[in-house]
């Protein structure tokens, strides 16, 4: 019997939108209650978190999980996707050495304002950023603070610079490479990607698309999936309150509570304050 809530972690191979692999997992569960939390462009590869059933409610919660990448920069090419598959706006020569990205990298450490690319999903006056840019209007892109962790240098052979970075939610590496390029005064676009981490999840535990494809894929629930969650058994006295999604005040201290009742899930809780609330009812 398949499960109806749940998490799967997914290697999402380059050459497929985000959406694609939310709709093989749809086809494959059967339910169109599907829901990633963070898009990878077509070009990127590695992991998607997705979730599905009555779990999408907590796509919010774990899309503000902070990542890890491994990224490659192509230097000497500026295009306008800010990647390799965008159209070439210019190319030029440059001269930098292992130093100069060593100190250009540790400059970004810590938090600054990054403006959005322009081929991005986000939304300026009710119209998405890339549809301004295939239309060629001019349109303010937004800027927001966003924080840069970790960034460190694996590699830098010909014209390919090679590095791993661990950021907050909300950061674009391709606008990262383009203001690292910036500082380095030289042309580059991003060459390729790989995120390797979301919160506490890795690449390593996901599941290929064969083994979706196969039926052959691992689900986690949810004690696998949130940290601080701690199973409550409700008492006869609470049960009725509880079903009906009603707040509780409790003297305890975990984010999260299962509600339980003779071994069924209820409900889960999330604390606000002092006081918890529904977030998913069964």
């Amino acid at each position: 019997m398949k499960k109806t809530n749940g998490l799967i972690l997914i290697n999402k191979p380059s050459g497929y939108t985000s959406r694609d692999i939310v709709n093989i997992v749809s086809k494959s569960l059967g339910t169109k209650k599907v829901g990633h939390t963070g898009t990878l462009d077509p070009l990127a590869s590695g992991l998607l978190v997705v979730l599905f059933g009555k779990y999408t409610k907590l796509v919010d919660t774990l899309t503000c999980l902070d990542k890890e990448y491994i990224a490659e920069i192509k230097l000497g090419v500026a295009t306008d996707t800010l990647d390799i598959t965008g159209n070439i706006l210019e190319e030029k020569t440059f001269n930098i050495t292992k130093d100069d990205i060593l100190k250009v990298f540790a400059s970004f450490i810590g938090k600054y304002q990054m403006e959005v690319p322009i081929y991005s999903a986000i939304k300026v006056n009710g119209k998405k950023l890339y549809e301004y840019a295939r239309s060629k209007e001019e349109v303010k892109l937004p800027v927001k603070e966003v924080e840069i962790y970790d960034l460190k240098l694996i590699s830098y052979e010909k014209d390919i610079i090679k590095f791993e970075t661990h950021v907050s939610k909300g950061t674009y590496i391709r606008s990262l490479i383009r203001d690292i390029c910036k500082k380095l005064n030289v042309l580059g676009t991003m060459n390729s990607l790989v995120r390797t981490k979301q919160g506490k999840f890795i690449l390593e535990s996901a599941n290929t698309l064969d083994n979706i494809k196969n039926n052959n894929y691992h689900i986690l629930d949810l004690k696998d999936i949130l940290e601080d969650i701690q199973e409550y058994q409700i008492p006869e006295n609470q049960y009725s309150k509880i079903k009906n999604g009603n707040p509780l005040t409790l003297t305890l201290q975990n984010k999260y509570l299962l509600m339980t009742y003779l071994g069924s899930n209820i409900a889960l809780y999330k604390k606000e304050q002092d006081i918890y609330k529904p977030l998913i009812m069964y």
